[in-house]
């Protein structure tokens, strides 16, 4: 269930409740007329299914110019109508995409922020120590900690709804991103090998990870894979299984690889590692945003709703 609060002018607080009357999934609604100040108006308090919102929002839409709109997930709900409610409401939970939620996330995770930067910097030196003491869980823990899927799957829902902007923002922050991890990694894997702490022969003894530089079709299947699970747990709002997608593409691992590579002199490691990580990036746009096609496509319940006037919110 999701928690909805509304801040409507006195003269439209009729209509907005004629639009929560007539949309399933609806329940616990509130008015307290008169008690919003800024913006002033009536406020509104109700609980809705998952798999309303998009109804909701459309109808509603003209509320974020003369109104409010705040959207919350409920995480318990102990109520014999909020149960109804969900029953009423078309389709499950778990499937409604709110596509104006994955709009703004996508938004915010397509911005190039110092904490972005900081993150998968980190992330790339821990992939690159665990390259040179060949060490499987300090790569794993690289992946985890790495934030470039926010990036990927903005890209995905920029070509979704054909917002250039967002993709070449997303885009930008993936290839800044990864230029100055990797400058980063370089640079101390280089001072690195100056105070003997690093040698050539400690790449040619990794087994355990060499897996990293040698792309073959099942990395870009890997990489498909978890670009499905990672939009399917985005739009779910799975956070568990988002970490799990984490673990299963070697773009961090890729990036970490290819500059400890780069401060040996070791070429062939270095074009092996770039193309890992350009195949799994690739795989994971491409099932990103022909997962989300399907869900706005073959699933118009979570997808497509359709509001009083006959348009798609879509």
């Amino acid at each position: 269930m999701l928690h909805l609060r509304l801040i409507s002018p006195a003269s439209r607080t009729d209509e907005v409740l004629a639009v929560l009357d007539e949309c399933p999934g609806i329940t616990n609604v509130a008015v307290l007329p008169g008690a919003a100040r800024e913006p002033k108006g009536d406020l509104i308090f109700c609980d809705m299914a998952r798999e309303s919102a998009n109804q909701v929002i459309s109808d509603l839409k003209w509320l974020e110019d003369e109104g409010s709109i705040a959207i919350e997930q409920i995480d318990l709900s102990l109520s014999k109508v909020a149960h109804e409610a969900e029953e009423e409401a078309p389709g499950e939970g778990d499937d409604a995409v709110v596509w104006e939620e994955l709009a703004r996330r996508v938004h915010d995770d397509s911005r190039m922020t110092w904490a972005y930067l900081a993150f998968l910097a980190i992330a790339t030196q821990l992939a690159g120590i665990g390259v040179l003491v060949n060490s499987p869980i300090l790569i794993v823990g690289a992946m985890v900690l790495g934030p470039e899927f926010g990036n990927v799957a903005a890209i995905c829902f920029g070509l979704l709804r054909r917002r250039w902007h967002l993709v070449i923002a997303s885009f930008k922050a993936l290839v800044i991103g990864f230029t100055v991890a990797i400058a980063i990694t370089f640079t101390c894997a280089l001072v690195s090998t100056w105070l003997g702490w690093v040698t050539p022969d400690m790449l040619q003894v990794n087994e355990e990870v060499r897996f990293i530089v040698l792309p073959d079709k099942w990395s870009f299947i890997v990489a498909l894979l978890a670009g499905a699970a990672g939009v399917l747990s985005i739009t779910a709002g799975k956070s568990s299984a988002l970490v799990g997608v984490f673990i299963s593409v070697t773009t961090v691992p890729a990036a970490g690889y290819a500059a400890v590579a780069l401060a040996l002199g070791d070429w062939n490691e270095v074009y092996g590692s770039v193309t890992q990580l350009a195949v799994n990036i690739v795989g994971m746009i491409i099932s990103g945003t022909a997962t989300l096609l399907v869900q706005r496509m073959f699933w118009p319940q979570v997808g497509r709703t359709v509001g009083r006037a006959g348009k798609s919110s879509v």
